[in-house]
């Protein structure tokens, strides 16, 4: 194992623990990390953003599908996120709050009491 010192600013310093012996630079270090970081975020933003974890299909076929429907809408919202220089959260709310206008102002399902 190897254990890195990676200054992140002044006032603070990181530790990075590898069992890629062959790394032999922090810099090297600091950029696997810097990646990781990138795909922790992706996982918590498909997940919050898009309903990932509330999958309750039982058939293999039927989870790639939705896993897939997933990504595709991550993908959509990021890439709309990027045209208004917004974050994908802002850029998701925003949507659902003009939904709910246009629901609450000419509901599409008409409530019927007997």
């Amino acid at each position: 194992m190897k254990l890195f010192r990676v200054e992140v600013s002044t006032h603070r310093t990181d530790w990075v623990v590898t069992n890629d012996i062959t790394q032999d630079s922090s810099q090297a270090t600091q950029d696997a990390c810097g990646l990781r970081w990138k795909i922790e975020q992706f996982h918590r933003e498909l997940k919050q953003l898009t309903g990932l974890q509330r999958c309750q299909c039982r058939k293999a076929r039927i989870q790639r599908n939705h896993i897939a429907s997933a990504v595709l809408v991550w993908v959509r919202l990021a890439d709309i996120a990027r045209q208004t220089k917004r974050t994908l959260y802002q850029v998701k709310h925003e949507m659902l709050d003009n939904f709910l206008r246009r629901e609450l102002k000419n509901p599409s399902v008409p409530m019927r009491f007997a």
